[in-house]
Parts: C-alpha cells; structure tokens; sequence
C-alpha cells in the first residue's frame, strides 16, 4: 500500500462518526482501506454541546489510525448530515436590450449574489453554490449562455449554508490536531450527485430517507441542492401506532410485522394466529387491521413529508420523480411495497426504489467531487488561490 496516497475522511451524521481512510485505485475509483464507526457524543440537537467530548474522540481515534497505517495525516474532508444547513435561492439580473450576454456580466452577477449573502448572512458558512437556472428572456437556457443575444438575463443561485460558530467549532477542533479541512460536503448533496449519475435523464427530483426513528427530504433541481428538511420520526412511528391501537406490545408488534406479508392480498377477516402472541394473551386482531393502520400513517407521513409541505408547494409542480430510500437494517422493510401503494394514489408523481447508497458508492462519489468539482457547482470549495469567478468559468470552459 502506497501510504501517500492515503486520504481522511470523517462523516458525522444523526448516530455516529464514521472514520474513512481510502486510497486512489484504478479509473479514479477510491478504495475503502479502514472503516470506523463509533456513537455520536458531544453533539446535540445539530450542534456541538460538549467541545473537549468531540475533541477527544477525534484526536483519540485519528492518531489510532495514523498508528495502524503509520502515515501522518494532514487534510481531512467532512461529511455533515446533522448541522442543520440552511438553503437560500436567489436570482442576480441584467437588463440586455438585445444586446450579448458577456462573460462580464455573469462575473458581476455571481460577485453581486455571493457579497448579498456573506453581508445579510454574516452567522452563517457558505459550504456550497450551484447554479440553478438560467433564463433569457423568460426561457429557461441549459447551459451558461455567453454570447446569446436577448432583452432579459436572470441566473439564479442556490447556496448551502451551515452555522458559523459551527464550522469554527469543527475547525478549531482539527486545527489543535494538524489537520486542516480540505472540503466540507452535505451528505445530500453527494446523495444527489450520486443518484444524477445513476439516472442520467432526471436532473430534478426529490429524494425520501426513512431510517427507525428519523426521515428525511431533499430536493435537486437542474443538478443542484436545493432544500432539505429533517423530521424527527421513522419507521418506528408506525410500531408505535399500532400498539397504541390494538394494545399489543411493542415485541408483540415487531414479531407480527416480521412474520407477516403484506404484499399479498388480504382478507377482510383473516385473523392474526396465536403463535405471533408470544408472552403476551391472544387476541383476535384482523391483519386486515394492521395493514391499514401502516397505509394511514405512511400516508399521512408522505403528506407530511412532501404533498402538503409549504416548503415543496412550488418545487412539487416543477418535479414529478421521488426517489424512496430505506434503510435495510429498518425492521419495517416491507415498508417498500407499501409506499409502492400509497405513492400510486398520486397520478402526477412517479416513485423510484432507490437502494441504500452503501459507503463504497458515497466515498466514490465524494472523491470524484473533491477532485473534479460538480457540473452545477458555482465553485469548488476545495481551497485554491483562484477566484470565486475563475472557478466557475473553469468548470464550464475547463
């Protein structure tokens, strides 16, 4: 093994830290070497609560790693899922009069709509900026439109950001053990890109995650990272619901729905057998029932989530795909089916199963992003001594 080419990666997300130590392979492919994972401390409510926790974790278990590979690091990348980021979208003008669109007037725009944020927005990182849409004359254009004649030009932006007391907190951290950030990525984003690459056609989407005790949304648009809200329930709600309804235990309910299909059709009165009681007295409970406490909650979820959410009143008339991902490890995978189900009482909207994005597909992904940027990526974020505007050019003339 070659240590040089070795690589750090952290990734914090709502349950644990996961260490990644990768190294280059063939076609640009990185190769998972080491794996860690280890609980979430120090880290509360999408912040850090306790910085000497967070500070030892990190120290104790890089130099572990540093023993073990005998290599000395010196960058690391960040994988944030629980920082809580938030989204701000905005539109720069130029009034052409017919005239050209010049490279000129794309540089004043992104110059004018990244000062607006870092001004009105002073608490806060910028992590991410991608270019969302372009229109001339109110005509949506597909790529950078240097050169076009119109009357009218807008480019809108759309900007990831984190807490700024949050990125100090995490850089102040690796500072004190030699390690300097060498990008910050929102899990989503790779989760976007990585699904862009998949599905070449579809550009615009949404995406669900349900894990046991949380979900969560995001929304692509053109290629970029446009919004994301988290909620603080899961698959486990459904348990809940239904011991709550027939008064069953929780094990008593988590063994029915092990034991039981429902991808099947069900009768109106079939009973649960006796054998699903275990230490607990039988009671005749149609199955009919509990599948149709499972379809009200998940249909209540998916309104929650999506069809009557203010945030995606807008975007929902812009996509119709909805990519559904769900943990495997989740007791309620079947769950699948269902919102199979559920989703094809929406006519206008089009469920895609995704499969859980494995670590190897992330850290692909992640690394191809470190390296050679995204397509819709205003600018890297990778340090470099290029401006904001020569980045962007290069990664459209490059």
């Amino acid at each position: 093994m070659n240590n040089s080419s070795l690589t750090l990666l952290l990734e914090i997300n709502n349950q644990s830290y996961i260490f990644f130590v990768c190294e280059n392979g063939e076609y640009n492919n990185f190769k998972i070497v080491y794996k860690l994972e280890l609980p979430l401390k120090g880290i509360y409510n999408n912040s850090i609560t306790d910085l000497k926790e967070v500070y030892d974790i990190i120290k104790k278990n890089v130099y572990t790693i540093e023993q073990k590979f005998n290599h000395t690091f010196n960058k690391i990348t960040l994988i944030l899922e629980n920082f809580n980021p938030t989204f701000i979208n905005l539109s720069g003008y130029k009034k052409l009069n017919g005239s050209q669109i010049l490279r000129e007037n794309i540089t004043y725009i992104l110059n004018s709509l990244k000062s607006f944020i870092e001004e009105n927005e002073s608490k806060k990182k910028i992590l991410h900026i991608f270019n969302s849409n372009f229109f001339i004359d109110n005509k949506k254009i597909d790529n950078l439109p240097i050169g076009l004649f119109g009357d009218f030009y807008s480019h809108e932006l759309s900007f990831t950001l984190i807490n700024l007391n949050d990125y100090k907190n995490l850089s102040n951290i690796l500072d004190k053990i030699n390690l300097k950030i060498k990008k910050i990525l929102i899990k989503s984003f790779i989760k976007g890109a990585n699904i862009s690459n998949d599905y070449k056609k579809i550009d615009t989407f949404f995406h669900i995650k349900m894990d046991n005790n949380n979900s969560k949304i995001f929304y692509f648009e053109n290629n970029s990272l446009k919004f994301e809200q988290n909620f603080k329930f899961g698959t486990d709600i459904i348990i809940t619901d239904i011991s709550k309804v027939t008064s069953l235990k929780r094990d008593t309910v988590e063994a029915i729905l092990e034991k039981i299909d429902f991808q099947n059709d069900i009768s109106e009165d079939e009973l649960l057998k006796k054998e699903l009681f275990v230490d607990e007295v039988y009671k005749k409970i149609k199955k009919k029932l509990i599948y149709d406490i499972i379809v009200a909650r998940i249909h209540e979820i998916t309104e929650l989530m999506l069809f009557k959410n203010v945030n995606f009143i807008h975007y929902n008339k812009i996509s119709r795909d909805v990519f559904f991902e769900i943990n495997p490890k989740s007791k309620l995978i079947f769950l699948v089916e269902i919102y199979k189900k559920v989703f094809s009482m929406y006519r206008n909207h089009n469920l895609i199963i995704l499969e859980y994005l494995t670590s190897g597909s992330m850290i692909n992904t992640a690394n191809k992003l470190i390296h050679f940027g995204w397509k819709n990526e205003a600018i890297p974020i990778s340090q470099s001594n290029k401006s904001l505007i020569a980045k962007f050019f290069d990664r459209f003339f490059g």
